[in-house]
């Protein structure tokens, strides 16, 4: 199994941050628990100032802090009992296809059940790219209620050229939706999203802009076009050149229309309509990483959505 790379990461600490190393490592670095920020201190994987840190070492205002973020987070374990179906693969990609219910990323080395655990027992080759130690070349993420196509890189290139795309809006994104009520024309939702100050795990549409500056809410656009019209609801396909978290499920809901199965954004009614949430990623256009060709995977609609669809 290959040696994860180095990742050295810079902090300076700030005035109000002064305190044990261990904890400062665990504030700063993602997935970085107490017992890993102790273990790679120990391991000389933490420098302050330029010197190995010290076990119970408190760090002051001005201490430059440098770490190996793969070390600080620890080494996520692949899982060979889990199966994805796999839609596309080749030296540069690969496409699964992910079930409603299975997170896309782990957060902590002992996370279980992911689509990153799949693929790092799949493509043990996986480990340590991406932006964070858990994303196993994963180059975007999907809800964990959301299904559908996934795309990762098999190289540290691909995945860089693969995110550069999604930065530069040029992933063609098509998802299939079920929403509450009746749509009867296509439309576009531009308002921008940023996190709930109250509630973080929850995001929420900014309609006048002092709010949006405020908030530091990002940009999103959300186009849609009805398809079907369903008993008490319609069947939408969807497309987002933007990738905020949640955006779909926030614009729709913001627009009177939240998807059904929606337990965090929609009415007692919306949210009771379906035993899971009716949002499919159901195809992905990409340019390939070495040759440029126009690659798109596609995701049929699982049994379990065609079964909580309304008729």
């Amino acid at each position: 199994m290959p040696t994860p790379p180095s990742r050295i990461e810079t902090f300076v600490v700030a005035d109000s941050e002064g305190g044990r190393l261990d904890r400062f490592l665990v504030h700063h670095l993602s997935g970085c628990s107490r017992r890993q920020a102790r273990l790679a201190i120990d391991a000389g994987a933490v420098l302050v100032n330029g010197r190995p840190g010290r076990k119970g070492q408190a760090v002051q205002s001005g201490d430059v802090v440098c770490a190996d973020r793969t070390a600080c987070a620890g080494t996520l374990t692949g899982q060979a009992d889990l199966e994805l179906p796999i839609l596309y693969a080749d030296a540069a990609l690969i496409a699964v296809d992910k079930p409603a219910g299975m997170p896309t990323v782990a957060l902590r080395a002992d996370d279980r059940g992911t689509v990153a655990n799949y693929l790092l027992a799949a493509y043990p080759e996986l480990r340590g790219i991406g932006a964070s130690a858990f994303e196993c070349g994963l180059a975007h993420r999907l809800d964990t209620a959301t299904s559908g196509v996934l795309v990762a890189g098999r190289t540290a290139e691909a995945w860089r050229h693969l995110r550069a795309q999604f930065r530069r809006r040029q992933i063609d994104k098509l998802y299939l939706a079920v929403v509450a009520g009746e749509v009867l024309c296509p439309g576009t939702l531009r308002l921008p999203i940023a996190h709930q100050p109250r509630r973080r795990r929850r995001m929420c549409v900014c309609r006048q802009p002092e709010q949006a500056v405020n908030l530091g809410a990002r940009p999103a656009i959300t186009r849609y076009r009805p398809l079907r019209r369903l008993r008490g609801a319609t069947l939408l396909a969807i497309r987002i050149p933007t990738g905020v978290r949640h955006q779909i499920r926030v614009h729709l809901a913001s627009f009177g229309h939240p998807l059904l199965g929606d337990t965090l954004y929609g009415d007692a009614s919306a949210a009771g309509a379906s035993p899971r949430l009716l949002l499919h990623a159901a195809r992905l256009g990409l340019a390939h990483p070495i040759d440029g060709r126009r690659v798109i995977v596609r995701s049929q609609l699982p049994a379990d959505f065609q079964a909580a669809v309304p008729a």
